[in-house]
């Protein structure tokens, strides 16, 4: 279905910006994550997905970790955006709400056409 596959790209265009948004003020750990996003209708992700997206923006430096001892099993690593995060989510939600007022207006002449 052409509307699915639409919705999966978009999904997975802005994943790391709720992430990085999930992590504003707060700490969390991987399977954190994945339960913040699956209470969110659309967003339901998998730690298969969360993990290597938390790898990588630890690589570019937009989250930094810390291990924390877990009273219910291993110790975990938790995420916390940094201020180069911050950033690159605020530019992102000023570009995403150009966006969308930018397709919300053409959609909304089509519908008057």
């Amino acid at each position: 279905m052409v509307a699915e596959k639409v919705f999966t790209q978009l999904r997975r265009g802005t994943l790391e910006f709720c992430v990085l948004a999930l992590l504003q003020g707060e700490e969390r750990y991987g399977f954190e994550l994945v339960k913040a996003l699956g209470e969110v209708d659309g967003l339901v992700t998998t730690e298969g997905t969360i993990y290597p997206l938390l790898a990588r923006l630890r690589r570019e430096g937009l989250v930094e970790t810390t291990w924390r001892e877990s009273g219910s099993g291993p110790p975990r690593r938790y995420y916390q955006s940094t201020t180069e995060g911050r950033r690159a989510l605020a530019a992102f939600t000023a570009d995403w709400e150009r966006f969308r007022n930018s397709v919300d207006t053409v959609l909304g002449r089509g519908r008057q056409g």
